[in-house]
């Protein structure tokens, strides 16, 4: 990645820009994203517990976003399922003292342990969960991803005192009716469905199709650049307008973009 890309290969289109980036960002190239410490595990649950929680943190300064996770890696002694597993029974809660990120504050975080906790024994695993909202016959994941942040929001009502809830555990569970673009939550699925040396298709009953692109900032302005969006701001819509613009280029695959185009954004490099 050290030469721009445009001076090697000027008469390339816009599929073969993006396949050329998708190939160029494999897994050498992962640090620094949250996704980097899922590869540290090889057990499926602590893969799917490690994912949801380097997405929920996934916002702010990348730099800010590596440090949370290092510090949750170290209270969780580098078993983040048996962590949630025991939330409850050891009342772990005290070693989330003090912990903070940008505007989660320690009760929010404790909330947001605990729910998870809750889910897994329930339900066993967060994929049984999604599975329950999961409306195959659907063009994408929309409802199904709505569903699956509610259940975490009613049961955050539940937990709380007078059914109300901070602010910042609904920012954890954002749904797509209300315009939002999902931008953590698409990050968990892509990395849950999506199979290659970069995501782990744990969740292989959902085809790659319904994923839709997890939209931040630097998506945004690319995407605007590259005329696969004519939304000026982000939201759902939007993300919705990049993946089918997508599928022109990978119809079974569209998302698999995503890394490659967001590295590029960071890294201040040219598309």
């Amino acid at each position: 990645m050290k030469d721009p890309w445009h001076k090697k290969y000027p008469s390339m289109n816009l599929k073969q820009r993006l396949d050329y980036h998708y190939n160029a960002f494999d897994k050498s190239q992962i640090s620094p994203d949250p996704l980097q410490f899922l590869h540290l595990f090889d057990d499926e649950m602590d893969i799917e517990v490690m994912g949801i929680i380097a997405s929920v943190f996934a916002y702010g300064n990348v730099r800010q976003i590596i440090n949370t996770l290092h510090k949750i890696l170290i209270i969780s002694e580098n078993r983040p399922y048996r962590f949630v597993k025991d939330f409850h029974n050891k009342n772990l809660k005290s070693k989330i003292k003090n912990l903070k990120h940008r505007f989660y504050t320690e009760k929010d975080i404790i909330m947001f342990f605990s729910l998870l906790c809750d889910i897994y024994e329930e339900f066993g695993s967060l994929k049984n969960l999604f599975m329950k909202t999961y409306l195959p016959l659907d063009k994408n994941i929309k409802k199904s991803l709505s569903g699956f942040s509610c259940h975490f929001i009613a049961r955050a009502e539940d937990k709380s005192v007078n059914g109300k809830i901070n602010p910042g555990v609904k920012f954890m569970f954002p749904a797509p009716e209300y315009g939002s673009a999902c931008k953590r939550m698409n990050l968990f699925l892509r990395w849950m469905v999506r199979k290659d040396e970069l995501d782990f298709g744990l969740w292989y009953e959902i085809p790659a199709d319904k994923l839709i692109i997890p939209v931040d900032t630097h998506i945004a302005r690319i995407c605007k650049g590259l005329k696969l969006t004519k939304k000026k701001n982000v939201s759902w819509a939007m993300a919705e307008e990049i993946t089918n613009n997508l599928k022109k280029f990978d119809p079974s695959d569209p998302v698999k973009y995503d890394f490659a185009i967001c590295h590029i954004g960071m890294r201040k490099l040219s598309f």
